[in-house]
């Protein structure tokens, strides 16, 4: 019984880091970044490497899909105000 979580982190893993490459919008894709880091936070810690799996859980479900967020942001807002002085 102790392979079937372990599996199931493994499968959750493939799917998610799968799905984050296929999908092309990029809020989307921070969506699945994160889940792809809470599998492999779980993974780590199934794995019994909990201090990684902290860290893991930080940077890879929360600051890296924030940091993507972030950036799609000014992104799209700067492309908004430079169409907005080609009109004028």
């Amino acid at each position: 019984m102790t392979g079937l979580p372990l599996l199931l982190g493994l499968l959750l893993v493939a799917v998610a880091g799968t799905a984050t490459v296929l999908v092309r919008d990029p809020v989307r894709q921070s969506f699945l970044l994160s889940l792809l880091g809470l599998g492999l936070a779980l993974l780590f810690l199934l794995l019994q490497a909990p201090d990684v799996a902290l860290s893991q859980l930080a940077v890879g479900s929360a600051l890296t899909p924030l940091m993507v967020l972030l950036s799609v942001r000014k992104v799209r807002r700067r492309a908004r105000g430079a169409r907005r002085t080609e009109r004028a």
